[in-house]
């Protein structure tokens, strides 16, 4: 939540939490406050100390409008794990295509996991390119909390050691879930819905 998670300062990273999880996961609003931004720096140093994979998600492509140099940066020597939707993409590489910007997170090497709406996400890592289909819903209610539950099933499947595409699966799983109602929190099991689709 942006509105406690804006008070947070460096000094309140626990170093021994983000050593025991296995990854960190960091949203990119958090980047326009210097506290924040400054306890983002803190954790990641925590996180890279204990070995510990950090994600990031750009948030909006406003937020990367303000910041792209800074993200970019970080890409290079913090981040293991993006995500995106595809404007947000194309902002960070300045390209008006998906493909261009597609082809610049291959470049640069790493896990990117860059969602589509209907079009489903395109996963690219490993030397892999994945496209996964958006799952079927009866009707789209409400998009808030979609993206936040596309990266939690990501990083479910990705802390378990599960194959990219499985990964993505669960993703779309849990986005397709939260948009089918109002509100951004599941109304249903996930890991029922991930047992349906023969993932778990």
């Amino acid at each position: 939540f942006l509105g406690c998670a804006s008070d947070l300062h460096a000094a309140d990273m626990s170093q021994s939490l983000i050593a025991d999880a296995s990854i960190l996961f960091i949203e990119g609003y958090l980047w326009d406050a210097p506290t924040t931004k400054a306890a983002i720096r803190t954790a990641i140093a925590h996180a890279r100390a204990a070995s510990r994979r950090v994600a990031f998600t750009l948030s909006d492509p406003f937020c990367v409008g303000r910041w792209r140099e800074e993200f970019l940066e970080l890409l290079k020597s913090d981040i293991d794990i993006v995500f995106a939707n595809e404007e947000e993409a194309k902002s960070l590489f300045q390209t008006d295509s998906f493909n261009g910007a597609l082809q610049a997170f291959r470049k640069w090497g790493k896990t990117a996991a860059i969602t589509r709406s209907e079009k489903g996400a395109v996963i690219v890592g490993n030397g892999e390119v994945h496209i996964i289909d958006a799952e079927r819903v009866e009707r789209v209610v409400d998009t808030t909390g979609a993206g936040d539950q596309f990266a939690a099933g990501f990083l479910f499947g990705t802390s378990r050691g599960l194959g990219l595409d499985v990964c993505g699966r669960l993703g779309g799983i849990a986005a397709a879930e939260v948009i089918s109602h109002f509100g951004p929190r599941p109304q249903v099991s996930l890991k029922a819905q991930a047992g349906k689709a023969g993932l778990l």
